[in-house]
């Protein structure tokens, strides 16, 4: 029924503006705002959806992960934009890189609280 559909993730936060200025300035995504929800153009070609949410709560686990070649490399130049990395335990070292189990992964918040992560590939 669903394997020619075109689905999509979304998510809520409960600022668009911050979420906007976050995603495209912060991020360096493209994003494109219709009918007050935001659409972040990611690199597999599938845009997420984020909308508002009054009664928004923070989701407690990962909405989206940015695979990246360097994980090193990415989180400095992430901490060099002011992004702050979440601490989940002893397992992370001092830039807050987890390489214990799976995949090296550091994690960080958007404006709203939603957790999103940089992972090596």
């Amino acid at each position: 029924m669903f394997r020619q559909t075109k689905a999509f993730s979304g998510f809520s936060v409960d600022d668009i503006p911050a979420a906007k200025a976050f995603y495209a300035e912060t991020l360096g995504l493209e994003v494109t705002e219709q009918n007050g929800m935001l659409t972040l153009q990611i690199a597999s070609g599938h845009g997420v959806l984020v909308y508002p949410k009054q009664d928004h709560v923070p989701a407690e686990y990962t909405v989206l992960n940015f695979p990246v070649d360097d994980i090193t490399a990415a989180v400095r130049a992430l901490a060099e934009r002011g992004i702050r990395f979440e601490r989940y335990g002893d397992d992370q070292d001092e830039l807050g890189i987890a390489r214990n189990e799976g995949p090296p992964i550091a994690w960080f918040k958007d404006p709203a609280g939603n957790v999103l992560s940089v992972i090596e590939q």
